[in-house]
Order: C-alpha cells, then structure tokens, then sequence
C-alpha cells in the first residue's frame, strides 16, 4: 500500500517520529507517560517497513489481516501466543485507523471499530499483565493505550498528516481533504506550505 509517502532520510528513523510525536502531543494537549511515547515511536518505525503491518498471502503480495482473524488467535492460543496476538490487535488497530482513517470510511468497517478493538486488546492486555506476569511491569504501558486510545489515534493521524506533506501528492491529498472537512488542523498545516487559495471555501469543490 504505496502512498507516495518521502522516505525517512534523517539520522534515526526513532528520532523523526520521536519529534513528529512530541509535536503532536504538545499541538493536542495530549501528555503521555515516557513509556507510552517509547513504545508509540517504536510501533511507527516498525511499520514504516509494510512487511510488519501487512499479512502475507499464499501468493506472496501483502495484505490487510481482518482484526477478527487476529482476535481468534488471541482467543483460542495459549497464553504467550494470547499475548503476542493481543498486542498485534491492538498495535494494527491503532496505526491503520490513526494513518488511514479517511479510506476506512469506504469500508464495511469503519474507524470506530477499529478504535473498539484495539482499546479492548489493549485492555486486555493490562489485566493479563497485572494478574499473570511478574509484577505487571507493563500494566501501566497497556492501560494508559487502552484510555487513551482515541486520543493516540489523533495524535497519530496528525503525524500522518505531516508525514505527508513532505511529498507534492501528499499535499494534494491533504487539500483535497480540508476541501471536504474544513479541518482547522489541515488549514493550518496545508497555509505552511502556501497552497490554499483565498477564494475556495471549505467544503467547497471545485
């Protein structure tokens, strides 16, 4: 699922999203324990590879695993394979409904399912960890991604909104889409770029 999208050519890939994320937070009022920010810059880095997001198919192409294939692992495993579906759960959830929440519109399901199912694996997830592993030493890590799932969702979409306009289809993309919602954060980001014209309204198109 190619968008155009810049490749990443700073020093650190966890860098570039360290910043993207901690302008995020601060643009959205949104604080998050270290840890949290920790395992968020790591979950971006690790999918910016599509071969970690994506199910491989009997033909060798990559595809989008349907959360409820994934949530059937996670009920009929044993308890470490629970786990490690749990976490895929939760960590597809958040990246595909934070970075592509417009196409999940034209879907059978919508982003609000997949902000249900991931909030719930996470969930899940801190009660495993506060009741079967050593000291629950990430029940809070779970926990704060389960309450705050939503909130990370926006924060994530924003970064995918700057990730974009680093890419002339990127920018046409993200007017196209101020055209449509009038979003308050998208004029902002597309007028730094010096590309919306005076004499078009929101909601107007062309």
């Amino acid at each position: 699922m190619s968008d155009g999208r810049a490749i990443v050519t700073t020093e650190s890939v966890q860098e570039y999203f360290k910043e993207l994320l901690t302008g995020a937070m601060a643009n959205q009022k949104t604080p998050l324990d270290q840890v949290t920010e920790f395992y968020l810059v790591e979950l971006l880095s690790r999918f910016i590879e599509a071969e970690k997001l994506f199910a491989k198919t009997a033909d060798g192409s990559l595809e989008e695993e349907p959360l409820a294939f994934i949530l059937q692992r996670a009920l009929e495993g044993e308890r470490e394979q629970r786990v490690q579906a749990l976490r895929r759960l939760g960590d597809n959830s958040l990246y595909v409904a934070g970075f592509f929440g417009d196409s999940l519109s034209r879907r059978l399901v919508d982003v609000d399912y997949y902000i249900q199912m991931g909030g719930a694996a996470y969930g899940t997830l801190a009660n495993i960890n506060r009741e079967h592993l050593s000291g629950g030493m990430f029940f809070g890590l779970y926990e704060e991604l389960c309450q705050k799932f939503s909130s990370i969702v926006d924060l994530f979409a924003e970064i995918s909104e700057r990730v974009a306009v680093s890419t002339n289809r990127g920018v046409v993309r993200l007017y196209e889409r101020w055209v449509k919602t009038g979003s308050d954060r998208l004029s902002k980001l597309l007028a730094e770029q010096g590309v919306i014209p005076a004499m078009l309204k929101p909601g107007e198109v062309q």
